[in-house]
């Protein structure tokens, strides 16, 4: 038996947050990397930092076919992939004010739309893998139910439910991460932990220990969502029809595409 080759991953929403973190713990594994963000910045210091590791596959996730060409980039670099995560586009903290269409439209494309394109992208990459494993980590926008969040609801929890009976006779594991406790709908006050201050290199450190034992979810009673879903930088990543005002106020990127 000749030695193990490094395991190849793709990561989506590298920017910042826990997929910043995450994308660092996995390198310092030796592991073989596909970043999708729109940070140029991190994935520059992360080549550096860890040269022939990385695959940079930058695009618009909610475009169908610029997802396909990534998936043919890294199957030209790699031919399959061993474990994908698809960390869900944005979080939004709107402070139990109405959200309006256009950020309603903008949650469904950022997270569902284009969880869902990367999945139908890595399927056949992760059946050609080794010990394969599909993992989606949901933002507060695509979890936490609507008295929680009002643009919420449990649209990963069933688009990650359909992949793991779509997936399963391949072989191929399906975990989902997500905020809050093991049962989305009940709330601190039902005999669950106290929230948890991590960082979001402490919060990536467990999702990956806990990615070990491939379960069906892990879940993170974090007491700060913005630890791991931080405010961007700037609002350069937001729909033209979302305004600076608004940003500014509560529209927070996820891990930056």
């Amino acid at each position: 038996m000749g030695p193990r080759l490094p395991r190849r991953y793709w990561l989506t929403g590298a920017g910042n947050g826990i997929g910043a973190s995450l994308a660092e713990a996995i390198l310092a594994t030796g592991a073989h990397l596909a970043v999708s963000s729109r940070s140029a910045r991190a994935c520059e210091t992360l080549s550096a930092r860890y040269p022939g590791q990385l695959l940079t596959v930058p695009g618009n996730l909610t475009d169908s076919q610029a997802v396909r060409e990534i998936g043919e980039q890294i199957a030209r670099q790699w031919g399959a992939l061993d474990q994908v995560i698809v960390n869900a586009g944005t979080a939004e903290y709107v402070d139990g004010l109405p959200a309006d269409h256009t950020l309603i439209e903008h949650i469904v494309r950022s997270n569902l739309l284009a969880a869902s394109f990367c999945i139908e992208v890595a399927a056949p990459l992760l059946r050609a893998g080794t010990e394969p494993h599909l993992v989606g980590i949901a933002s507060p926008a695509t979890y936490l139910p609507p008295s929680q969040t009002e643009a919420g609801g449990s649209g990963m929890r069933h688009l990650f439910e359909s992949a793991r009976v779509d997936l399963a006779y391949a072989g191929v594991d399906v975990t989902l991460v997500h905020p809050g406790y093991d049962d989305p709908l009940r709330g601190p006050d039902e005999c669950f932990p106290t929230p948890t201050h991590w960082s979001s290199d402490e919060a990536a450190r467990h999702v990956l220990n806990q990615l070990i034992e491939r379960p069906r979810e892990i879940a993170l009673p974090i007491a700060s969502m913005t630890a791991l879903w931080p405010l961007p930088s700037s609002t350069e990543t937001l729909p033209s029809d979302i305004g600076s005002c608004q940003a500014k106020n509560g529209y927070p990127i996820k891990g930056q595409r």
